[in-house]
């Protein structure tokens, strides 16, 4: 039971104990609402035998203390059990998603979009967090309290209490055969909620080239279009939902009116007597309350399968896992026989075999959608190859835990990502415990101080979201300071010059070579004057390696790099008319 908890509401184990718990804290509640019954059953029995209960008064006192004592207790256990072990699941829940996201393969993040996930951490835990503090315990507990005391109206008198019960299965059948119907809809109001998120964040991300073009009208009738669709399905969704909620409830209704229409018939056969018909009405009245509000709650818990699924399939998705000790030998990288293809079965990589050495720089060219930016991914375990090896000093990555694996790569991307911070928080990225002379440095090789100085308020300048307030060139630099502080000894640099001018890329390998002393280097670059200077070029081309060697060996060949090579040269020869 508690696994399957587990897994059906994306719960901790705690989380699962917790909730069978407030099973047993809802049912309490509701057993204890009906004591009144039983003390107006006690007093409605002297009345009827025409007899004054004040001799007794101190009973109904007492027991409407003790009524009263009990209420309190159980709603307090109630709350307790419910609400406030909710939150602390709740809380669990978002750390450990994010822990699992952390362990996540990139593989898993390619098939998801930032909306998608963005919703998933949100919206969908808010949503799970309501359904554990109010639908299922309510829903649970109104069924079991329920259940014991249609068993006491048996033993009370069988006919009435099928009087009284016959409403409940086919209620609780009308809602759920609403499953599937339920189901669809709320799949496609989500589809369309995501489309929308994206329609919102993509029109904000893009804003200056929309203006640029024109085409903020159209873009915006295309978002107005979306915002429809969600208002149309949701609509449909609610519908839908009340249409069998509602017919349950009204059918629940029927059991009052069937108890009084048999109460009536067996009180003039004389079967029963005015006090037995008058305290079935007021247990059935009681008793049907918490179950139309569970035959809601039912319906509710039907639309939350599509939001449970989502969150445990990131929950129980595989992560990548490793031995967290190094037992690598120096820090050549080597590929043999490397082949991977993404989960559309596109073939990327095919019998990829190279090594980049320690003390080396390994350039990686070769037209777009080559795999160069794959190959250096590889490298680092952000994915894993799907046949052959990849070891770092004979060490296999795939063995390796990612975290542990990565403390060994300084890596600068081609797409910079920068925080609102300031800027020596965002080169201190690097190395988190680095002083601010370490960062200085750092930014100095970079070629970043000159314009840090030039900042309103220098070194502690907000740089504003994703570097806002920075050229793309300046944005980059800091990438490349951040790759500089850490030191490590494999660096892999994706396009890590392509924002900078001649000058400042100039400084930028002039700091590299400063740095690749003993240290492995692999770089991916378009610009032939950037790798022309590499020990070592890596031409690949349709996923396979094309041609390998050193710029003089390759420039012999007359191959791709050959060709590439001479295209650079006469197209900085080109003038305009």
């Amino acid at each position: 039971m508690i696994d399957r908890l587990k897994h059906k509401y994306a719960l901790s184990e705690k989380g699962a104990k917790d909730m069978v718990k407030a099973f047993v804290a809802v049912t309490l509640a509701n057993l204890v609402l009906m004591l009144p019954v039983g003390l107006l059953y006690e007093l409605a029995s002297y009345l009827f035998e025409g007899k004054v209960p004040t001799e007794q008064k101190g009973f109904f006192i007492g027991g409407i203390v003790v009524v009263l004592v009990l209420i309190a207790l159980t709603t307090v256990f109630q709350y307790r059990a419910t609400f406030l072990s909710t939150y602390v699941e709740s809380g669990v829940r978002r750390r450990a998603l994010a822990e699992k996201l952390r362990r996540l393969p990139l593989s898993f993040f390619g098939k998801k979009d930032l909306s998608d996930l963005t919703n998933a951490i949100m919206s969908d835990c808010a949503l799970i967090e309501t359904a554990s503090s109010h639908w299922i315990p309510e829903l649970i507990g109104a069924m079991i309290s329920t259940m014991l005391i249609v068993i006491g109206l048996f033993f009370f008198n069988w006919k009435m209490a099928l009087a009284a019960v016959w409403v409940m299965p086919i209620a609780f059948i009308i809602v759920l055969n609403s499953r599937k119907a339920l189901r669809n809809t709320h799949k496609k109001t989500m589809k369309y909620k995501l489309a929308c998120q994206d329609g919102i964040q993509e029109g904000l991300e893009t804003i200056r080239d929309l203006r640029a073009n024109n085409m903020t009208d159209n873009y915006m009738d295309g978002l107005e279009s979306k915002i429809r669709d969600i208002e149309k399905h949701s609509i449909v969704l609610e519908f839908s939902n009340a249409a069998f909620v509602c017919s349950a409830q009204m059918i629940l209704k029927f059991g009052i009116g069937t108890v009084a229409l048999v109460g009536s018939t067996l009180l003039i056969k004389g079967e029963i007597d005015v006090l037995t018909l008058f305290v079935f009405l007021l247990v059935v009245t009681r008793m049907y309350e918490p179950l139309q509000i569970a035959l809601q709650n039912l319906s509710a818990l039907i639309s939350l399968d599509t939001t449970c699924e989502r969150m445990d399939e990131i929950l129980s998705h595989d992560e990548q896992t490793g031995k967290e000790k190094l037992i690598n030998n120096g820090y050549d990288i080597t590929f043999e026989n490397v082949g991977f293809s993404y989960e559309d079965g596109k073939v990327i990589l095919s019998d990829v075999d190279f090594v980049a050495k320690q003390g080396e720089v390994t350039a990686l060219i070769g037209p777009s959608g080559g795999g160069k930016t794959t190959v250096s991914r590889l490298a680092a375990r952000f994915w894993d190859c799907n046949r052959g090896k990849i070891s770092v000093g004979g060490m296999d990555v795939s063995e390796i835990e990612p975290e542990s694996l990565l403390s060994l790569y300084s890596i600068v991307f081609q797409d910079v990502t920068l925080f609102n911070n300031t800027i020596m928080e965002n080169i201190r990225v690097g190395k988190k415990d680095a002083t601010d002379e370490e960062v200085m440095a750092a930014a100095k090789l970079a070629n970043c101080t000159q314009f840090i100085e030039k900042l309103p308020d220098r070194w502690n300048t907000m740089i504003g979201e994703n570097g806002s307030e920075l050229s793309g060139g300046e944005r980059q630099r800091i990438s490349v300071a951040r790759a500089f502080l850490k030191d490590a000894p494999i660096i892999l640099m994706d396009e890590a010059t392509a924002s900078l001018d001649v000058d400042n890329e100039s400084v930028i390998q002039e700091s590299i070579s400063k740095l690749i002393k003993d240290k492995t280097v692999l770089i991916i670059a378009h610009r032939m004057r950037t790798v022309d200077g590499a020990d070592k070029i890596v031409v690949l081309k349709d996923g396979v390696v094309a041609e390998q060697g050193t710029p003089e060996e390759l420039k012999e060949q007359n191959g791709i790099y050959k060709h590439m090579f001479d295209m650079q040269l006469e197209t900085q020869s080109w003038k305009y008319c």
